[in-house]
């Protein structure tokens, strides 16, 4: 089941055809559908609401105020004549926003989600992530826009509308689970892989599973892995102590979102996420489940909120109670006044998930070293957001496992189109 709502957007026909196959957009049993949305996303900052991303436009004029204004356009228009070397994630943010924009919208959020500076990160996550995006994108797609002209190329951030599942993201898996079972495959649940056997020559032979206290054998022509690169390597044998210290060294991040019920919100949240600036709390952004579907809810008049935050393993948040993060939740929902009291909330669910962002610090600039280590293994294709260590969207991630299977059909060794998949990550 995937945690939380996942918006699925993809500029491959090959990955939209494959979702509309899963889910199509009509069924007649009425569940197996793929619902489109228009998106809507803001930014909360300073008890006011702004576009995501952030346009110039008269209502971020209006909650910016005229001086603030006047020095975003500055501080703007100065980076457009001096540009910095990229040597880090803030340099890649202050070269397309300014510093003054940059400081507002980028730099403490950065900070709550990754756990370090921008300074401190490598400027390969914004190549990845936020691509074409910037202030001359943001114009841009403003006056397209305004004039109703088509642009030629969409960035992901800036995509207006997307796909979604009727029951919640979790539900595209689920009913490929249940396709891939019904031609045959087989599915493995709550199976441990504690050892991957790799022989002398590179070859993967096959893996040890735990399952209910018992540990089982399942032998394998073809590995495709999508488990986080650190755990693949430590539980593989024959690997060299410079290639183990690598992947014992690659970051992540984890993540928690607390489900709250509420009968009602103080403010009018239409939107699908919410992003929130500013260190006076600790979530880095909202979702309301009622604007992605409304078939996910048991009562349309409840309101379902979830609040996400985001720690390492072993922190305050990560160890703290189901009851504490439920405390933690609804405190931060007052601060932000979208409700009045603490006992408006009627329920709450707490979902914990280990390793969902790799980072790009630390051991992550030998990952070339530790890539090809791995593809000395001809019959192993490592794919997914894990798998590759990359802060890929979902379609991407599923474009790598496209590639690994036309590999395989096609007998081809060289791996370079599965880790080539999002280039602008390199």
């Amino acid at each position: 089941m995937d945690i939380g709502p996942h918006r699925f957007y993809s500029k491959f026909e090959e990955v939209n055809a494959w979702w509309k196959r899963m889910l199509p957009d009509e069924n007649s049993d009425g569940e197996r559908v793929l619902l489109k949305k228009n998106r809507f996303t803001r930014i909360l900052f300073r008890g006011k609401f702004f576009d995501y991303p952030v346009k110039l436009n008269a209502a971020t004029f209006e909650n910016l105020g005229l001086l603030e204004t006047l020095k975003v356009g500055g501080s703007y228009f100065k980076s457009l004549l001096f540009k910095r070397d990229e040597n880090s994630l803030e340099d890649f943010f202050v070269n397309r926003f300014g510093r003054k924009l940059y400081s507002m919208f980028f730099e403490s959020y950065t900070e709550k989600v990754w756990g370090r500076h921008p300074k401190k990160i490598s400027p390969e996550w914004g190549a990845q992530r936020v691509k074409g995006l910037s202030g001359v994108a943001v114009l841009k797609n403003m006056f397209d826009k305004f004039f109703h002209r088509t642009p030629r190329k969409v960035e992901t951030a800036l995509a207006d509308t997307f796909y979604y599942p009727k029951f919640g993201s979790g539900q595209m898996w689920e009913v490929t689970a249940r396709e891939s079972a019904r031609n045959g495959a087989q599915i493995l649940l709550n199976s441990k892989v504690t050892q991957i056997h790799r022989k002398a020559d590179g070859t993967i032979e096959g893996v040890t599973c735990l399952r209910d206290g018992e540990k089982f054998f399942v032998p394998c022509d073809v590995l495709l892995s999508s488990m986080p690169l650190k755990d693949l390597v430590a539980g593989m044998n024959g690997v060299p102590v410079e290639i183990q210290a690598i992947a014992e060294g690659l970051p992540y991040r984890n993540y928690i979102i607390v489900g709250v019920a509420v009968d009602k919100l103080n403010l009018n949240v239409p939107d699908h996420w919410v992003y929130v600036q500013g260190s006076d709390v600790k979530m880095g952004r909202f979702v309301v489940f009622n604007n992605w579907s409304s078939a996910m809810l048991n009562d349309e008049k409840t309101f379902w909120i979830g609040l996400e935050y985001f720690c390492r393993e072993g922190d305050e948040l990560w160890t703290s109670s189901d009851d504490k993060l439920a405390a933690l939740a609804t405190s931060e929902l007052l601060k932000k006044n979208l409700i009045t009291a603490a006992d408006e909330v009627k329920d709450f669910h707490v979902e914990r998930v280990r390793k969902a962002y790799p980072a790009y610090f630390d051991t992550y600039e030998r990952i070339d070293e530790l890539r090809n280590f791995l593809d000395e293994s001809a019959n192993l294709f490592c794919i997914g957001r894990n798998g590759q260590h990359r802060y890929n969207n979902i379609d991407h991630s599923m474009c790598t496992a496209f590639e690994a299977v036309k590999d395989i059909l096609s007998g081809t060794v060289d791996k370079s189109n599965v880790w080539g998949v999002n280039p602008e990550a390199v």
